[in-house]
């Protein structure tokens, strides 16, 4: 049987965490995140590889990699890509793994713009204004969701 594994992908300025707009997007950093998250995947026996991008091109790119480097799971957080990205979509919808959509801010209580997701519709499920939470909650649902597959 193949290892299974989670790619968690995070789009742009989630770099930034713990210095930008705290207010919004909490006091973690995206190094005390993906830790986090290694710690427990490793805990389920599940390989799990971070990817962070301030570029669409990168982003589409690793996502594209995932027809020929399967994963079972991808946890995404699109960042600003969210409300723009369609070709980030289109290599969603092609590769075929499930995924969770993550958004540390609770997006639906900001900007109008905020409020529209390329990715939903073609999401698992999405979870939004939880802080670096969201991004443990989608964890456990995706290795449940990897046992219940196999």
């Amino acid at each position: 049987m193949s290892s299974k594994s989670i790619l968690v992908l995070h789009g742009p300025n989630l770099n930034m965490l713990g210095l930008r707009e705290p207010e919004h997007y909490g006091s973690a950093t995206l190094e005390s995140i993906n830790q986090s998250l290694t710690s427990k995947a490793r805990a389920a026996n599940i390989a799990l590889e971070t990817f962070q991008s301030n570029s669409e091109g990168d982003l589409v790119t690793k996502i594209q990699s995932l027809a020929t480097h399967k994963v079972d799971f991808v946890i995404i957080n699109p960042a600003a890509f969210t409300h723009t990205s369609v070709a980030m979509r289109d290599a969603l919808s092609a590769v075929k793994v499930p995924f969770i959509e993550v958004h540390l801010s609770n997006v639906f209580a900001r900007e109008a713009f905020r409020h529209h997701s390329y990715f939903t519709d073609i999401a698992v499920g999405i979870i939004s204004g939880l802080g670096a939470q969201g991004y443990a909650l989608a964890l456990d649902y995706a290795i449940q969701h990897i046992d219940r597959s196999n």
